[in-house]
């Protein structure tokens, strides 16, 4: 662990910083199991906030481990350590008042809540989107054929599979994902940051 280091402050406050960018920063966590339709929504957000001209930027579980967390595997020690860093970055792209979305499975609720406390630590609001599907909703997409190789036994520790999911027990926003459109799970959520006052509603029409 690193010591002998001092934490500097900039110049600038973060309500100045979102005085003068127009907007405020926050992370919006998107958990559930593989092929739930994480990544789908975050991305579909995504561009929904940009073309309102609300910056924001995903960061999807996949694609996190090609870089940053490509020397962890996903046995429970790594999982963990997996969402930390994640959650770490979350909150730089929020405190810069950027709009930050990760789409991880984060299967550990101690996890999350650690990612909550780390963003509430820093008065930085945290959104947890829970996009629920039933094992066999998602058994039955499995867009990339995980669950049909975990059940094979060519994967291990697969999330609802071989290893845990810990279902949200109040998250913020819950979307079925096997009864709602994407379009309208979008909708879901940009209609409860708007009630929360997390975005300007004169920006999304």
């Amino acid at each position: 662990m690193a010591t002998n280091i001092t934490w500097h402050d900039g110049n600038v406050s973060k309500e100045e910083r979102a005085t003068l960018l127009g907007q405020k920063g926050l992370t919006i966590w998107f958990t559930g199991l593989s092929a739930s339709g994480k990544s789908t929504l975050a991305t579909a957000l995504e561009q929904t906030l940009l073309h309102a001209k609300i910056s924001s930027y995903r960061l999807d579980g996949d694609n996190i481990r090609f870089g940053l967390n490509k020397n962890l595997g996903f046995g429970p020690d790594d999982r963990t350590e997996n969402i930390r860093r994640i959650a770490e970055v979350a909150k730089l792209f929020a405190d810069s008042t950027s709009i930050a979305l990760t789409a991880f499975i984060s299967p550990y609720r101690a996890d999350r809540d650690a990612a909550r406390k780390l963003h509430q630590d820093a008065g930085i609001p945290f959104i947890e989107v829970y996009a629920d599907a039933p094992l066999d909703v998602v058994e039955s997409r499995d867009p990339k054929g995980l669950y049909k190789k975990a059940k094979a036994g060519e994967i291990k520790e697969f999330t609802g599979i071989s290893a845990p999911y810990e279902e949200p027990l109040a998250p913020e926003v819950h979307i079925r994902t096997d009864q709602l459109s994407i379009e309208e799970g979008v909708q879901k959520i940009v209609q409860y940051l708007v009630a929360q006052g997390l975005v300007d509603q004169s920006k999304l029409q």
